[in-house]
């Protein structure tokens, strides 16, 4: 039997929702109209927006940093809150290297059970609201995030979301997070396991319309923002002997990061597109290689129909019993159309790091025509 997946074993672990008793006899006052909404947790709401605290954010960047590369994935908790689904909290998860080692799925299993379990027990935010993923380049498409991400959405109350952070943006001062979750006609055709061409057609799939995006925001609370503004402060030094003007020091150092041209990553955006594009090549060499074979299989059947109605009739004009007709699947073996869910996964990695290298060359151009404007000045 194939070891289950590392999406379905860390799935395994989640909490099943359980649906709240339904009183059969109350005896206490109706809720008012105005507040129903708000306290029935029964109740469709739409999401809106979410909201990620300020202490998830530097805990995904410091995991991300930790790791060294797209591999830190983690755990998002919380609650959905009339349409506002508010991040509290976050914890990382071991890194597996392959889902075929299920010795290795059931150390993360349990090791999610054994953080939710201690949660609990201090009063904190026990609740799984989605994951969190690192990646490079903008590029997040993957297997394992789509299969990870449909388990959540089925098992979620609205579904959970995916927050993708950016390392190569916050190597260059600008942290990025985005959250999406997957659409209805995709995640329509992940159920059915139909990826082929007529699928793809009857609900409108290409790579841009695999996930949609929700609208982010980030809370600091006051505790946060006065330890920000405390870093950010200066402080002046000891002793009456110097200006204070001169010896006025910050916490925070000085990042001269928007000096930098940006031509660093332009050659590793260029290797990686270059990387999809050899991927995509080899996976449409054997898209089209099956398609030959379900083609010659279909003749053959084809062949074999007009042959056996060809000596039907011979044998009918002779007066002589048709033969049965026998089911020609049986026979012959035509196998199914192939699924293009990488090919979709491989151009939506190929668009991302298209979109960012015509980021990060269009900046490091504007600047390096400043640089050698200013060198002549």
């Amino acid at each position: 039997m194939a070891a289950p997946s590392m999406a379905a074993a860390i799935a395994a672990s989640l909490p099943t929702p359980q649906s709240a008793p339904t009183p059969s006899a109350p005896s206490y006052e109706a809720i008012p109209a105005s507040m129903s909404k708000v306290i029935d947790i029964d109740v469709e709401i739409p999401l809106t927006h979410v909201q990620l605290d300020g202490l998830v954010v530097s805990k995904i960047i410091k995991h991300s940093r930790e790791s060294g590369g797209s591999s830190a994935h983690g755990l998002l908790l919380g609650l959905d809150f009339d349409g506002v689904l508010e991040i509290s909290n976050s914890f990382p998860l071991p890194h597996h290297f392959t889902d075929d080692d299920d010795k290795s799925m059931k150390g993360v299993a349990r090791y999610q059970a054994s953080m939710l379990r201690s949660l609990k027990e201090v009063q904190a935010d026990d609740s799984v609201v989605g994951f969190y993923q690192a990646m490079t380049l903008g590029s997040f498409y993957s297997q394992s995030l789509v299969e990870t991400q449909a388990i959540h959405q089925d098992k979620l109350r609205h579904g959970g979301v995916v927050i993708v952070h950016d390392i190569s943006q916050t190597a260059r001062g600008n942290a990025t997070f985005h959250a999406f979750r997957l659409t209805k006609a995709f995640l329509d055709a992940y159920k059915k396991n139909n990826f082929s061409t007529d699928s793809l057609i009857d609900h409108r799939l290409t790579f841009s319309s695999i996930v949609e995006e929700i609208p982010l925001r980030i809370r600091n609370n006051p505790l946060l923002s006065s330890f920000l503004e405390t870093l950010q402060s200066t402080s002046p030094a000891v002793g009456n002997t110097i200006p204070p003007q001169a010896t006025a020091t910050s916490s925070i150092p000085h990042s001269f990061s928007v000096l930098n041209l940006g031509t660093a990553n332009v050659t590793r955006n260029l290797e990686q597109i270059v990387e999809a594009m050899d991927s995509y090549k080899t996976e449409e060499g054997n898209l089209a290689y099956l398609q030959r074979q379900i083609a010659r299989e279909k003749a053959r059947a084809d062949a074999y129909v007009a042959k056996r109605k060809e000596e039907n009739a011979t044998r009918v004009t002779q007066g002589l019993a048709p033969l049965p007709e026998e089911d020609v699947s049986r026979l012959f073996k035509i196998p199914p159309e192939p699924s293009r869910l990488e090919s979709m996964l491989l151009l939506g990695r190929i668009d991302a790091y298209s979109k960012s290298l015509e980021e990060t060359s269009g900046s490091g151009l504007v600047k390096m025509y400043a640089a050698k404007a200013g060198a002549t000045v």
